[in-house]
């Protein structure tokens, strides 16, 4: 059976993270970001960015938002994304995931494009990561 979600909530993302990213274990760190589509269907495919261990420049961070302006305007007209970092490790949200989850805001803010709330998945569990959890973190 094709898996097929809608994403109309948070719940929606979380279930659909949750299916995707199950069993959870992870032996390095990524980003992996999903494009959905303006009818709330998500593209059949994620795109993982491996061996995400290091923060990105400022000028990696603008190269990234112009891939999502780009992307959302020519694949997902209207869409949004939503993006999930994995990680290797306990639970619990650490500094260093508020951190990744800051910059993937801040390059769906750069590209003007709509963005779901940020998970975080590790080998124990898979949680949301809100924007206003990271902005009461010193950047």
């Amino acid at each position: 059976m094709t898996f097929e979600p809608i994403i109309r909530s948070q719940s929606d993302l979380h279930e659909t993270w949750s299916r995707l990213m199950g069993p959870l274990g992870f032996s390095g760190r990524s980003i992996w970001l999903m494009l959905i589509r303006a009818d709330h269907r998500p593209l059949p495919h994620l795109t993982q960015i491996e061996e995400a261990d290091r923060l990105p420049s400022h000028e990696q961070q603008r190269s990234f938002a112009e891939m999502l302006q780009m992307l959302v305007t020519d694949v997902v007209p209207g869409g949004r994304v939503a993006f999930l970092r994995s990680r290797p490790g306990a639970g619990g949200l650490t500094l260093e995931d508020k951190a990744w989850a800051r910059s993937l805001y801040d390059a769906a803010r750069i590209s003007r494009v709509s963005v779901e709330v940020v998970h975080r998945a590790c080998d124990v569990d898979l949680v949301p990561v809100p924007m206003d959890e990271v902005l009461a973190q010193p950047a």
